[in-house]
């Protein structure tokens, strides 16, 4: 099985125990982490819309880092304008642990508790 999701406006394809390298996410080194599926695949076959708007990819950060730095080097010729300059762009390396459905038990209690903070407050008035 393999879920397609997105981050930073870039998709990638994982596995169960998968690596990968996503934009930087603010989160600290064992972290878990969870994203949005837009499509998964399995021996059933292809699912993508309404069917995996409540499915989650749930991975642990593993570590933080930096590309390799790349020299961007702009020249017009004949006018002695040059500008060098370099860049590393940030990542985070992601290992994937679980592709499966969301768990609703955590919103579902916090949801319970507005709702009853509002029913006391206006009970109050």
């Amino acid at each position: 099985m393999y879920a397609i999701f997105e981050n930073g406006s870039k998709q990638y394809k994982v596995s169960v125990g998968d690596t990968a390298k996503v934009e930087k996410l603010d989160a600290a080194v064992g972290a878990t982490v969870t994203f949005p599926v837009v499509m998964t695949a399995d021996e059933n076959g292809i699912k993508v819309g309404k069917d995996v708007e409540k499915v989650l990819v749930t991975a642990e950060v593993v570590s933080q880092g930096k590309e390799k730095k790349i020299i961007v080097f702009k020249y017009k010729a004949k006018k002695n304008e040059r500008k060098k300059q370099g860049h590393r762009q940030p990542y985070t390396m992601i290992k994937v642990t679980a592709i499966g459905a969301a768990k609703k038990t955590r919103a579902k209690k916090a949801a319970a508790e507005t709702e009853a903070a509002l029913a006391e407050e206006a009970k109050a008035e």
